[in-house]
């Protein structure tokens, strides 16, 4: 079984920092007024939030992302992130009282972060 089959929210997690790349990481820290290695812990809590790890972030509902891989085609990507906008604030809020950040910097890291993640995750199904 390889390491993805094994961990895949921790392979999320990596694809979402890989995709961002450096300079995006670097803005992250920029907004969040910390350095590299907080702003890819900030990217991860995002992630797990925007998932459905419930146990690790509590968001006041349903993680936004859970389930989007299975949805397909380009069109869907574009109406869940007319969902997701929906969700970003909650997600903010939850991921802010998880890590202690000013909501409005955490608000703008995950309007970053679900293009991002949806980009990864509409990969990841066009792979199966």
């Amino acid at each position: 079984m390889s390491e993805v089959d094994e961990n895949p929210l921790t392979s999320l997690q990596d694809d979402v920092l890989a995709e961002l790349g450096d300079d995006r990481i670097w803005d992250i820290a920029g907004l969040l007024g910390t350095d590299e290695a907080g702003a890819r812990q900030m990217v991860g809590t995002t992630v797990t939030a925007l998932s459905g790890e419930a146990d690790t972030v509590a968001t006041p509902h349903e993680a936004p992302l859970t389930g989007v891989a299975t949805l397909g085609g380009f069109a869907t990507g574009g109406l869940m992130a007319g969902v997701l906008a929906e969700e970003a604030e909650s997600v903010a809020h939850a991921v802010a009282r998880r890590t202690g950040l000013a909501p409005e910097a955490v608000s703008r890291v995950v309007q970053m972060v679900i293009p991002v993640e949806l980009a990864v995750l509409t990969k990841r199904a066009a792979r199966r």
